[in-house]
């Protein structure tokens, strides 16, 4: 199967670096043996995609009110151009350009948000899905204030996170609850799962050099059911490596 396109057409000669994502997080590094890392699909999640990273560093004050003059911003070194920033909607948010202009194939669009787990106090990053299969004009990364205060975004930081999905494919789902006794196999493997957890933790509690060892059980990262098969397939990953933007790509001219 091809791979979706992603065009990302530079609107200025220095556009924001666009790179993928990384899997770190400090709050994760700071984590006892780094025990959130362990967490596999947390870890994926903050690898799933691209980051627009802040050309310059500034701080952002929220005097609380909704006019846009109610947002104050301070570069961080005198004479640094915060043009990439912006207010058009009041209220306590802040408005980044993104530099592209970003165009999918015919079924996909860009999900536009903040880093996942990423965690910044005082402020929070909205999200929107854009078309962007047809729109030939751009979008703005939006975060907005939690409470009046002073944020600080750093130079390179990421400003927003963007990955493809689907357009239109999850309204043709319809959930379907059932009872798991409706599945005996999946039911006895989650029965087997519930039992050797206790037994670990009761292991781990009572100083078992074994469980001790371990840490924590593997069978998400390995794949394998509670029962030890072998269930993932060949889209299982424990971790994510994104491809880094090329220059130069062949233009592909859409029928008018």
């Amino acid at each position: 199967m091809n791979a979706p396109k992603l065009d990302c057409f530079a609107l200025s000669k220095s556009p924001p670096l666009l790179v993928p994502a990384g899997m770190e997080r400090s709050w994760m590094d700071k984590t006892s043996d780094h025990f959130a890392y362990r967490c596999t699909p947390l870890a994926i999640a903050n690898a799933t995609g691209w980051e627009l990273l802040n050309p310059s560093g500034f701080s952002a004050t929220w005097t609380g009110g909704n006019g846009k003059d109610d947002i104050i911003l301070r570069p961080h070194e005198p004479g640094q151009s915060l043009h990439q920033t912006g207010f058009f909607f009041g209220h306590g948010i802040i408005s980044f350009h993104p530099g592209y202009l970003f165009r999918t194939d015919p079924d996909w669009v860009v999900w536009a948000r903040g880093a996942p787990n990423r965690i910044k106090d005082g402020i929070h990053p909205l999200e929107g899905l854009v078309e962007t299969n047809w729109l030939p004009f751009t979008f703005t990364m939006n975060w907005k204030f939690t409470r009046p205060c002073t944020v600080h975004f750093e130079k390179d930081e990421p400003f927003c996170f963007i990955t493809v999905v689907p357009s239109v494919a999850i309204e043709s789902i319809e959930p379907c609850i059932r009872q798991i006794e409706d599945e005996p196999n999946l039911h006895k493997e989650l029965k087997i799962w519930t039992s050797e957890r206790t037994k670990f933790a009761a292991a781990q509690k009572l100083g078992d050099a074994l469980a001790l060892e371990q840490k924590w059980q593997k069978n998400y990262l390995m794949g394998k059911s509670p029962s030890g098969r072998s269930v993932a397939d060949d889209n299982h990953r424990v971790k994510r490596k994104l491809k880094p933007p090329v220059s130069g790509c062949p233009v592909k001219h859409a029928p008018e």
